[in-house]
């Protein structure tokens, strides 16, 4: 198991009479793509600011890279990288300016090859209000990464992007990590957190629900898996249940059935295809979603 780069236990931070993050603890490993998921005013952007060092926690212990963010701030800022939920620059400033604007406040140079990687080149003489929201997110994201960090924060970064802006910076972040950085992703888009996290937490109401890969944090749900069938005879009748499952409904041809054990269902319905001499035209296996998962738990809360 790799190590530790960022590790909360028991944060709290309060704002006035109202707490926003009661008693979250967290460990994201070295390397890994970590997703940071909850409903609105769960506490996500509260608790990565005080990874950041941008707000300081009423209670709690917090260590990123080896540092304390509030009282080792200079140190951290060399090795952290961040994309801010809503990040912006001055409307004139030239992409080329920002970008040297940023080496300097780091005292560095940008990696080799950054510019071409997030497609800036032909960008460096454009105004920061001519971008589009795409290209200034594969700023902003740059930026980020000018200082060569350990870690990098990335609260909402796809947020407002088309499809296809989309994909490119999920791109991106893959080969972040494929360069042993360390991702830490806040952000409301199941689907996103499925395909580029190693492990995510989801956040209800101050504390940590529940962590895992995205696949264990499915499985422990109460959601059945969905088996939609067509048979080549149609030997099988409408509404007929099978062990440890429900049926649910036939639409065009197809029957459909709930289970929660997927392999003794499957072996179930084969038996009976069989025993009709009939044969599967198309089956079809749908395993609960993260989403499911999450609205679950948001409604259990």
């Amino acid at each position: 198991m790799s190590e530790s780069i960022v590790s909360i236990q028991n944060l709290v931070k309060r704002y006035s009479a109202f707490t926003a993050v009661n008693g979250a603890d967290l460990e994201v490993r070295r390397g890994e793509v970590f997703g940071l998921l909850g409903p609105n005013g769960a506490g996500k952007t509260t608790t990565l600011e005080c990874l950041e060092g941008m707000r300081r926690a009423d209670a709690g212990h917090i260590r990123i890279a080896g540092c304390d963010p509030f009282r080792e701030a200079s140190v951290l800022r060399k090795k952290l990288g961040v994309q801010l939920q809503s990040s912006s620059l001055p409307e004139y400033i030239l992409v080329g300016e920002a970008l040297e604007l940023t080496e300097a406040w780091s005292s560095g140079s940008a990696p080799e090859g950054l510019i071409e990687e997030f497609g800036l080149q032909d960008l460096m003489k454009k105004q920061y209000r001519q971008l589009s929201t795409g290209q200034k997110r594969r700023l902003n994201l740059a930026l980020a990464l000018v200082k060569n960090p350990e870690v990098v924060v990335l609260d909402e970064p796809t947020a407002g992007l088309d499809v296809q802006s989309r994909a490119l910076l999920h791109d991106k972040i893959r080969k972040i990590r494929a360069q042993g950085v360390t991702v830490l992703l806040a952000t409301h888009d199941m689907a996103e957190a499925e395909d580029l996290c190693d492990r995510i937490a989801i956040l209800l109401n101050g504390k940590i629900a529940v962590c895992g890969t995205p696949e264990e944090v499915t499985a422990a749900g109460n959601q059945e898996t969905r088996i939609r069938l067509r048979t080549a005879r149609g030997s099988l009748l409408p509404g007929s249940d099978l062990s440890g499952a429900a049926f649910v409904r036939e639409k065009d041809g197809y029957l459909e059935w709930k289970c929660r054990d997927l392999v003794l269902t499957i072996t179930e319905l084969f038996r009976q295809i069989s025993d009709r001499e009939d044969s599967v035209d198309d089956l079809r296996v749908e395993r609960p979603s993260l989403e499911e998962r999450f609205l679950e738990l948001v409604k259990g809360a």
